[in-house]
């Protein structure tokens, strides 16, 4: 099935993604194609929620905070959108019946609208990385269990789902890192660097949390976890590499020494497309690569000196799903520190690695795989009690 006739829902359409997503629908309308929006949410840029569906008139909208409703109803007067507020409602939107959902929503926020979507079978555009570090092993059952799918929209496993021809021929892979703004940079000047500095990313456009992420190489640490739930390898067999360029989105070795790599601009776009458009491709304006002009292509091991939240994600991988979650929650938490102006850039990390060695030493069940949500959610508010606390007492120093 094309994208032409496929009901879509976007869960986090005021993002950087679903922003990317609504371009790539109106263009898709613009050749024709009838693509229906069922159903989009939003933080609480209300602003941005009523300029979406001016522009995709999907038959519901949802604000996540309980206490906008009526601010929402009043900015979405005269479209004919039904209207939700609360997290209740961003489930709502993510359970009506749309073929494919785009899961968008940052953080841990994300994990209930996505597994509502998961509980009805649709397809599931996986942006949101935070829904399969926090709960992996249970989400992968939950979408076994009700015939969903999930696409990996990331660049980097977007990049592997393309290219994965023989999955059980896979000897390892490897996850390609734009370094971000401080690749070349000294622990001196990462200690002074600015909210603005970490998120300056050189080569890609995204939201200040993701882009704190990419300057720390959390986010690549993160997606080293989803790649190991989503491909099934453990994390031995999982590399990463620093590619300054951004062109090259992943490799995957395989038993015979081949190596296959999914090349692209970087532009979220494409990985978008792909998946709204699965199992087959739809034309889309993005830039095309010009071989010739690119002239080389650069890379490099990550230095764990200077970036240890990578460290930090193996071990909490290496320990069990539910470190996974404690580590996520973490560094939620530790950012929004960081960009709060409370604790410094390399305190980002710091937080992370302390709270994990608070849960272990409170013999907190980090090395078990849970048997429910509600484990992954006590876990999830235990880690950010322990990472205000800890992010405090640097902010008091």
């Amino acid at each position: 099935m094309s994208a032409d006739g496929r009901s879509v829902s976007i869960l986090g359409v005021t993002g950087s993604i679903g922003q990317s997503t609504i371009a790539v629908i109106e263009e898709l309308r613009a050749q024709g194609a009838h693509i229906p929006v069922e159903a989009v949410t939003a933080g609480a840029n209300l602003q941005g929620l009523a300029e979406a569906c001016r522009r995709l008139r999907p038959k519901f909208a949802a604000v996540a905070d309980p206490n906008q409703l009526e601010a929402a109803r009043a900015a979405l007067a005269g479209l004919d959108i039904a209207v939700g507020a609360g997290p209740s409602a961003l489930e709502d939107a993510a359970a009506r019946p749309a073929a494919w959902v785009m899961s968008a929503i940052v953080g841990a926020a994300g994990l209930a609208p996505t597994l509502a979507a998961i509980r009805r079978g649709a397809l599931v555009a996986l942006a949101n990385k935070e829904c399969l570090v926090s709960a992996g092993p249970l989400m992968l059952k939950a979408a076994a269990d009700h015939g969903a799918t999930l696409l990996p929209v990331d660049s980097e496993h977007n990049a592997i789902f393309q290219v994965l021809t023989h999955p059980e021929r896979v000897e390892k892979l490897t996850l390609t890192a734009s370094g971000g703004p401080f690749r070349t940079a000294t622990r001196e000047i990462m200690a002074r660097a600015s909210p603005a500095q970490a998120c300056a990313h050189p080569r890609w456009s995204m939201g200040r949390k993701i882009s704190v992420d990419s300057a720390t190489l959390m986010n690549k640490g993160l997606e080293l976890i989803e790649a190991s739930y989503l491909f099934g390898l453990e994390e031995k067999f999982i590399d990463v590499v620093i590619h300054p360029e951004s062109v090259v989105h992943s490799f995957a070795h395989f038993v015979d020494g081949s190596v296959l790599a999914q090349l692209g601009s970087p532009d979220m776009r494409i990985p978008i497309a792909y998946t709204l458009s699965w199992p087959d491709r739809a034309k889309v304006s993005t830039e095309r690569l010009d071989l010739a002009g690119l002239k080389s292509l650069n890379f490099e091991a990550p230095d764990p000196e200077l970036f240890p939240a990578l460290r930090l994600c193996r071990a909490a991988l290496r320990t069990g799903p539910l470190a996974a979650a404690a580590l996520n929650a973490a560094n939620e938490e530790a950012v929004a520190a960081f960009l709060a102006g409370r604790i410094g850039f390399l305190d980002i990390a710091r937080v992370v690695e302390d709270v994990l060695a608070h849960l272990e030493a409170e013999a907190a069940p980090i090395a078990k795989s849970p048997s429910s949500f509600d484990e992954v959610g006590a876990m999830d508010g235990a880690a950010r009690r322990a990472a205000l606390e800890i992010a405090g007492s640097l902010t008091a120093a």
